[in-house]
């Protein structure tokens, strides 16, 4: 598996990066139908395209690198049915991952680092095939790898900025589907490593339910909303206790888009679980959650999600705008923008309505091509879109009026 990552770096009004880890692109060879897709991403990106076109694969390959790093290579690859399943139908050689990012630290130290993982299986198992971390310290020069590995045999370039005049220690781990980035990256003295290593893990990719989030979990305040939310009156009750500004902004942005709504509250049953209730007008008794609509639920999971005081660096939201009534989705569309400013994120979506919100370079189309792989192609590169939308027409419109060149569910839909 190939994936690489390149980060754009998060600027305040005057231009200066405030530390937030930018993924600028992504390759994928050889997962499941992503034969070869190469992607720019921006501080936020979104992904449409019919049914089976790639998008969930996309996220897939997220939530893949993530595992590897959080629960190990071998479980992410048995989860996934090993490469019977992952890697693409009728093709030999790796799964390649590679990541070019930056880390956006407060100084003016801020280069572009290229992260490969190559990864194969034999009779055994699932292995490392090849991993490097690699960079070029200015604009002129070879890339020079501070991290080189191959099946558990390898070295590391330690220091802030590594480089070719440095010590090179190897590093020989303990079997060969151990990832070196995350094994090395819990040393204090591979801080480029460590810092590559905290950002994969602190990725969120959303599968939000509203099923989930109407849980009576035990009670006790959580940080961090999970991928399902299934702790959502967890993180109600931190915000109240720790972050109540938040808590009363979210709830407040949400009785303006909700009827009737005035707050959701999390309460402790007598016996020690929480519950989410809802008090809306005129009436006085607040309704349990269970009774609350689904888009009620997900609506307040993602304001919540967006509202983290300290939000996971990367977050990935499937389909967001399901059960959401649309006149609500340029709302939460514009949360998405805010929220980018904070963290990176990709969005997967059918609504013309979201659509509307973005830039041509933030929203790729993804097609299954002739042999069957997903291809993707950016709505700034498709013919006459930038001068109709500097004619004043909004990107899903002219989405759902088959102005795009690809994209469509059925075969031999032209655009206009």
């Amino acid at each position: 598996m190939t994936i690489w990552f390149h980060a754009y770096p998060m600027t305040m009004g005057d231009g200066n990066s405030i530390g937030v880890p930018r993924v600028e692109r992504l390759v994928v060879q050889n997962y499941r139908a992503l034969k070869h897709l190469d992607l720019k991403l921006q501080p936020i990106t979104f992904f449409l395209g019919p049914n089976g076109s790639g998008k969930s694969t996309i996220f897939d390959v997220f939530a893949f690198l993530s595992e590897c790093f959080t629960v190990g290579l071998r479980k992410a690859w048995e989860k996934r049915n090993r490469f019977k399943e992952l890697r693409t139908r009728d093709q030999n050689g790796p799964i390649i991952i590679e990541l070019k990012y930056r880390e956006n630290r407060t100084n003016s130290f801020n280069p572009l680092i290229t992260y490969h993982l190559a990864i194969n299986e034999n009779d055994k198992g699932p292995y490392v095939e090849e991993e490097f971390l690699s960079w070029k310290r200015g604009s002129y020069g070879k890339p020079f790898k501070f991290l080189e590995f191959k099946k558990g045999e390898g070295s590391v370039v330690t220091g802030e900025q590594p480089d070719e005049t440095d010590e090179r220690r190897p590093e020989p781990l303990s079997s060969s589907d151990t990832i070196a980035v995350n094994t090395l990256g819990q040393l204090k003295n591979h801080p480029r490593v460590s810092a590559l290593r905290s950002f994969i893990t602190d990725w969120h990719l959303s599968y939000l339910s509203a099923d989930a989030a109407r849980g009576k979990p035990e009670s006790g305040a959580q940080e961090h909303l999970s991928t399902s939310g299934d702790n959502l009156p967890n993180v109600i009750q931190y915000l109240k206790e720790q972050h109540i500004e938040i808590y009363n902004e979210i709830m407040t942005a949400l009785s303006k888009r909700v009827p009737k709504l005035e707050k959701i509250d999390a309460e402790i049953l007598p016996d020690g679980r929480l519950m989410l209730q809802i008090k809306d007008a005129p009436f006085r008794s607040p309704v349990l959650a269970k009774y609350a609509s689904d888009g009620t639920i997900k609506m307040l999971a993602y304001m919540t999600l967006m509202g983290d005081p300290n939000p996971p660096q990367l977050v990935g939201i499937e389909e967001p705008e399901n059960f959401i009534h649309p006149s609500l989705l340029t709302d939460l569309a514009e949360e998405f923008r805010k929220a980018s400013q904070r963290t990176q994120l990709l969005v997967t979506s059918h609504s013309p309505f979201i659509v509307n919100e973005a830039r041509p370079d933030e929203v790729y189309v993804l097609y299954r091509d002739a042999s069957g792989f997903t291809q993707a192609k950016r709505a700034s590169d498709m013919e006459n879109v930038l001068d109709l939308i500097d004619s004043g027409g909004k990107l899903g419109d002219l989405w759902m009026e088959r102005f795009f060149e690809v994209g469509y569910p059925s075969d031999g839909i032209s655009r206009k």
